[in-house]
């Protein structure tokens, strides 16, 4: 007789995996959670709202994850996963909700996937959302053994009337950057080209566990700035770095005019620079050194700025919006 683990699909241990996961789920619950994890679909009850509109994204972890394979340190990256999705809805001022993953390989092993669920499970606790539900596929000849995917997907909640859509911002306004943790989830393709060997040190760490450095959370600070604040518009620096992503906040006759000596870069930027890669293409790829961008009248710059450090964010005025479709403007 022929079975299904056979064909490479282990059943029990998907059992395991899943009864491992629940418990990372269960630290993630939150008011709102309606049932469990176990069932066919998350249920999310929003509560009082007066015209609620929900923001969603979806978005995976990339390359990266193979800096974790090869150092067999899963941990990290599901913090990753929630991150690329939860900061960019706070881009249009919504409060992240929920969280879904999908989790794909070609052999399963549970204590992997655990790992993996449980970095899902700390970001989704470090945003304030719950892991509502997910998936595991278990695909043998489609994926290599020990490979994984994670992809994830959050959704989140704002009054229609609070949105953020780059709509108020004008000329002379002012752009805070707040500082990231590192390279976050962006640009891995060209690391691994630069750096193949994960165990040279640097500044008295492997590299390969400064390139795991899970990217940075910005949804409780930037929530709570907003209680006591009016910003304009918000970006999360991601693919395409500073040039493609700062214009999407605002309409296309602006130019972002940026400071490139009014924020320290990261020495792991420094680092990659040096191995070839000239500063105009780092800042087309790269975060810099600052993960997410605020848009705020110039006269609250400083209030802005104080508050964030008080919230335990480093963050700076990095330039301002001139008139003009330039894009992006470095100075």
């Amino acid at each position: 007789m022929i079975t299904y683990k056979d064909s490479g699909v282990n059943i029990e241990e998907g059992y395991k995996s899943v009864n491992l996961i629940k418990e990372h789920a269960k630290r993630t619950l939150i008011p709102g959670v309606m049932g469990g994890i176990g069932s066919f679909a998350g249920m999310f009850e929003l509560g009082s709202y007066k015209n609620p509109v929900l923001v969603s994204g979806t978005d995976g972890v990339g390359t990266k994850l193979d800096i974790a394979f090869r150092t067999k340190k899963y941990d990290t990256v599901g913090i990753d996963c929630v991150a690329m999705c939860v900061n960019d809805i706070l881009c249009h001022g919504a409060k992240p909700l929920f969280f879904l993953d999908y989790l794909a390989c070609g052999k399963l092993e549970a204590e992997v996937a655990e790992q993996l669920v449980k970095g899902v499970s700390d970001g989704c606790i470090d945003a304030g959302c719950a892991l509502i539900g997910g998936e595991t596929a278990e695909m043998p000849g489609f994926y290599r053994d020990g490979e994984y995917d994670i992809a994830g997907f959050a959704v989140g909640i704002v009054e229609k009337d609070k949105i953020i859509d780059g709509s108020g911002i004008k000329e002379g306004d002012v752009l805070i950057g707040i500082e990231s943790s590192g390279i976050h989830s962006n640009g891995y393709s060209l690391v691994r080209k630069l750096i193949p060997d994960l165990d040279i040190e640097f500044h008295g760490k492997k590299i390969g566990d400064v390139l795991l450095t899970p990217t940075k959370i910005y949804v409780k600070p930037v929530l709570k700035l907003l209680e006591s604040f009016e910003v304009k518009g918000m970006a999360h620096i991601t693919g395409g770095g500073f040039f493609e992503n700062i214009p999407r906040m605002f309409k296309e006759d602006f130019t972002a005019v940026i400071n490139k000596k009014s924020f320290e870069v990261p020495e792991i930027f420094k680092y990659l620079m040096s191995l070839g890669v000239e500063e105009e293409h780092m800042f087309n790829t790269f975060n810099m050194g600052i993960g997410f961008v605020l848009c705020v009248d110039k006269e609250n710059s400083s209030n802005v700025i104080k508050v964030l450090e008080e919230l335990g964010q480093k963050a700076y005025e990095i330039g301002y919006v001139q008139a003009g479709g330039a894009g992006v403007c470095l100075r």
